[in-house]
């Protein structure tokens, strides 16, 4: 019979292995057995898919999602965590090789023992957009997925045009995927319990918005555009790219004295595509 982790457990687990929860790593974990299996129902985890786990930690998401999906992939900076992991997923009735612990750091992986088709992650609070966009730029195969970051983040990722929390992330994850919020997540099933809020973000996946080097020049027009908000364009993208800014923005259509926060994806493209002709 298998069960999951309780908040009990997981500080026995910790303290034997000498693990005291970090800031540096934003570690917080989860102690709700109920809030994991929640977090793997929103992701619709199906029973033929290779879930990927980013930061699990002591493995309470991860057992979670060996309820219901065929094989996880988890990526562990903790050696410490990395090692007792596939010992706890033993511990509680699962298949141990049905789990693959990779010890490294996840913003530098650049492959996987397999496909990865579902992302479900409680991502480090302090990287958590960097991993995201990494692996939606990295791994094709992952179609979908469920993250909990930071609220203010979840505010960032989901924003749309016009409002105070759309950003960088906000235009950049759209490259890859179609993002919405999908609900919040109480302090109270963290530990240590952290000081801020927690959310859910959903995402799936789209048909890139195009080539590679088509997204490098757009990514580089948005990073410049938001650089020093509440600058118009023609400001903003002189910074970088001088006198062919103005130009470039008036040839894509986009009036010159808009700011960044007001422009879709498809008009960050038409600006990167003048610049590159």
């Amino acid at each position: 019979m298998t069960t999951l982790l309780g908040a009990a457990e997981i500080r026995e687990i910790a303290a034997r292995i000498g693990v005291n929860p970090t800031k540096k790593l934003g570690q917080n974990f989860v102690v709700d057995a109920n809030t994991c299996r929640r977090i793997v129902k929103v992701a619709d985890v199906q029973s033929d898919d290779v879930a990927l786990e980013i930061g699990p930690g002591l493995g309470s998401l991860t057992l979670a999602l060996l309820e219901i999906a065929n094989s996880v992939i988890a990526i562990e900076i903790d050696p410490r965590l990395a090692v007792e992991l596939p010992l706890t997923v033993q511990a509680h009735g699962f298949e141990v090789e049905r789990l693959t612990v990779l010890n490294e750091d996840a913003l530098t992986t650049q492959s996987l023992p397999a496909e990865p088709t579902i992302l479900v992650a409680n991502l480090p609070y302090n990287v958590s957009v960097p991993v995201l966009l990494h692996f939606l730029e990295k791994f094709p195969t992952i179609r979908s997925g469920v993250v909990m970051v930071q609220s203010e983040v979840a505010d960032r990722l989901v924003a749309r045009p016009g409002s105070k929390t759309y950003g960088s992330p906000s235009v950049k994850a759209t490259w890859w995927a179609d993002l919405s919020g999908a609900g919040n997540v109480a302090r109270q099933v963290f530990w240590p319990i952290p000081n801020v809020d927690s959310s859910l973000v959903r995402f799936i996946r789209h048909h890139a918005a195009g080539s590679e080097s088509e997204r490098l020049i757009t990514f580089t027009v948005i990073d410049a555009a938001f650089a020093q908000r509440r600058k118009m364009l023609r400001s903003a993208l002189s910074q970088v790219f001088s006198g062919a800014a103005e130009d470039a923005i008036v040839k894509a259509g986009i009036d010159p004295t808009a700011r960044g926060e007001t422009l879709l994806l498809r008009d960050f493209i038409a600006i990167a595509n003048t610049l590159e002709q």
